[in-house]
């Protein structure tokens, strides 16, 4: 395996940690960054190998339209997910766009609310309609019975989506979709290299999308894959993502422009590379994160399943006082510390969808509003997490003081 080379990690812009709450930007002090943190930036991986690709792409003359280096990340895909066939896309969103389009769906597809806004606007998009429905909030995952209660004779499929890369319930879902013969498309965006009770993801359902954006564990700067092992809809979907063309100049049916550049492969394959230092990185952050907040009332890391593989791609915490996770986003951003809310407040209260009327899901809604995601990955320091760490910790200790201090 290629040792990834990702330059030299930043170490925090000054060494004070804030001590007092009058030290934090938002109270009038100084930030703990210069430069922000992101929750995700890019693992790179090689770049003398990365390079070398490259040259040869451009040597080549093959930049685009199925070559080498696509095949490769395909056969790459493949090997890691554990699927017979993988077809290379420019993104997720789109790959989720072309199952939908192979498998000719029409009417209601019900989905969970808790999960990225893409997941809902690339069915809308080909003029689906989303029926959202509600989680466990244990896992975050869509909740199985939830998913039977929506299901009408409008429905055409069942969208599961691996939230953190915790896998959804794949056989209860299956189960469901063969009882009303409507197919299962999972949303694998997060779940790269997971598994569940020892299986890997990327068999489950008529297909898995996974996504290759810049900011996912191994990333290849924009692109996506969709892993089946229905080689009837593989061969449907190249077809698809490339106008229709069933050989050099025969176009046999509708498609679209849906291919990854060998530019992008290219950067796929060095980021695959390097896999397992990016998660054994990840699995650090994670853990010193899991130190420096251990014992603070009221926050919580979402831990993942003891003795299946996980990626760490996320750092989750759940912050149980009412306002307080807010108040921690206003905080952290003060410091230049670029904390998310994913997935607040749900897609089902999102525009274009949180209409007049629109359904209330109380887990989906209730863990929207505790759900802080912090940065991680290759660019963050220990001594970072640290720093980030110790503002929390000043946050949370006086967060009865903090919140009237921010209050309008």
């Amino acid at each position: 395996m290629a040792t990834a080379h990702t330059g030299p990690v930043v170490p925090p812009s000054n060494d004070r940690a804030p001590r007092q709450l009058e030290d934090l930007a938002v109270l009038g002090g100084r930030p703990a960054f210069v430069q922000p943190r992101h929750v995700g930036r890019p693992n790179i991986g090689d770049r003398a190998q990365l390079h070398a690709r490259i040259e040869g792409a451009l040597e080549r003359g093959w930049l685009a339209n199925d070559g080498p280096l696509i095949a490769e990340f395909e056969d790459r895909v493949c090997d890691l997910v554990a699927a017979e066939h993988c077809v290379a896309v420019s993104s997720a969103t789109v790959g989720l766009q072309l199952v939908a389009r192979a498998l000719d769906l029409t009417g209601e597809i019900v989905m969970p609310s808790f999960t990225f806004i893409g997941t809902a606007h690339a069915f809308t998009w080909l003029g689906l309609t989303p029926v959202f429905v509600d989680i466990d909030p244990a896992t975050h995952n869509v909740d199985p019975a939830a998913v039977e209660a929506a299901i009408t004779k409008s429905t055409s499929a069942i969208v599961g989506v691996h939230v953190w890369g915790r896998w959804c319930d794949v056989d209860a879902l299956e189960a469901i979709a063969d009882r009303h013969g409507v197919p299962l498309i999972l949303d694998a965006a997060h779940a790269l290299a997971t598994t569940d009770r020892g299986r890997l993801v990327g068999a489950g359902g008529r297909a898995e999308v996974f996504s290759f954006h810049a900011t996912k564990v191994a990333g290849a700067g924009e692109g996506g894959a969709i892993t089946t092992d229905d080689g009837e809809l593989a061969h449907r979907l190249r077809r698809m993502k490339n106008f229709g063309f069933a050989g050099y100049d025969r176009v046999v049916s509708g498609g679209t422009n849906a291919k990854m550049p060998e530019f992008s492969a290219a950067l796929g394959l060095t980021s695959l590379d390097a896999l397992d230092e990016f998660v054994a990185l990840n699995l650090r952050n994670h853990d010193r994160y899991a130190h420096g907040l251990a014992g603070l009332p009221g926050v919580r890391l979402v831990e993942f399943e003891p003795g299946e593989r996980h990626n760490w791609q996320y750092v989750v915490a759940e912050i149980d006082e009412p306002g307080l996770r807010d108040a921690l986003v206003t905080v952290l951003h003060g410091e230049r510390v670029l904390a998310r809310r994913y997935f607040a407040p749900g897609c089902h209260l999102m525009e274009p969808y949180g209409r007049e009327g629109a359904v209330r899901l109380p887990a989906t809604e209730a863990v929207a509003d505790r759900v802080l995601v912090l940065p991680t990955g290759t660019s963050i320091s220990e001594d970072d997490i640290d720093t980030i760490c110790a503002i929390i910790r000043l946050a949370v200790e006086h967060h009865e003081h903090l919140l009237d201090r921010l209050a309008p």
